[in-house]
């Protein structure tokens, strides 16, 4: 009877061992999901982020780098720790799989909460930034950011072109008595912004601003999604290496 349960209990582990193993491989693979994904917000479109005042944004997208990182790292401990069959590699890989869940469901909390900030700082700042930075020495970020933002969501201005007469730039001699910057032509060319009659720029109700708002709140959407799914999904390693902890701590050396 008793090799019986001896063989039962060995079984259990060895079911125990293939599944984690199975787990490990597939958060393996999400760990490079979560950091592409962290790393895509950062670089695809990373002149927005120089339009935000808040670093909440960038935050996000940074955790998910770093929980995507180690995630790769934890995978190929947890399939060590999984066949060499060692409790105490098992009970660091649970203490990662903790902090990476703590992380994960951090840049979850973070996208959320900047999600319903987001339109409110928006409208105070970045027609602040048209018309305090643009143009400035030392802003050549911001003013690649707002051309690249105006040409590629085909948007003037932050409500609307009429935010550009307030403009600092429009009075320098750079600007070469241009009414708006030339990104807001439908049809960029040299110094096309001289005139700004609808045919030629672009008059979007709502400006610039409705348009980031949305293309954030997209990217946020995915930020917190990842970041949560994997998170639940953690859940599910956690269960399976204590399990597989008890399994071993249960057998006769």
């Amino acid at each position: 009877m008793g090799v019986f349960n001896e063989k039962k209990e060995a079984c259990g582990t060895i079911c125990l061992k293939y599944l984690l193993f199975t787990f490990n491989f597939l958060f393996w693979l999400a760990g490079g999901v979560v950091m592409a994904v962290g790393v895509w917000t950062l670089v695809e479109k990373s002149d927005y982020i120089s339009l935000l005042s808040s670093k909440t944004y960038a935050t996000s997208a940074y955790i998910l780098v770093l929980a995507g990182a180690i995630v790769m790292v934890t995978g190929v401990l947890g399939c060590c720790a999984t066949f060499k069959e060692q409790r105490r590699l098992l009970r660091v890989y649970f203490v990662l799989l903790l902090c990476i869940f703590l992380l994960e469901i951090l840049a979850g909390v973070l996208a959320y909460i900047y999600y319903q900030q987001l339109n409110e700082e928006l409208k105070q700042n970045l027609r602040e930034t048209l018309i305090q930075k643009y143009g400035q020495t030392q802003q050549e970020h911001i003013t690649i950011a707002v051309d690249k933002l105006q040409q590629e969501f085909k948007c003037c201005g932050s409500n609307s072109s009429s935010d550009w007469v307030e403009s600092k730039w429009i009075h320098f001699a750079s600007a070469e008595g241009r009414k708006v910057p030339d990104s807001c032509c439908k049809s960029l060319t040299p110094r096309c912004g001289l005139r700004d009659h609808p045919s030629n720029i672009y008059k979007v109700e709502g400006g610039c601003i409705t348009k980031l708002e949305k293309f954030i709140l997209d990217h946020l959407k995915i930020i917190g999604a990842v970041g949560v799914g994997i998170a639940c999904v953690q859940i599910i390693g956690m269960v399976f290496t204590c399990c597989l902890y008890r399994s071993l701590k249960a057998e006769p050396y």
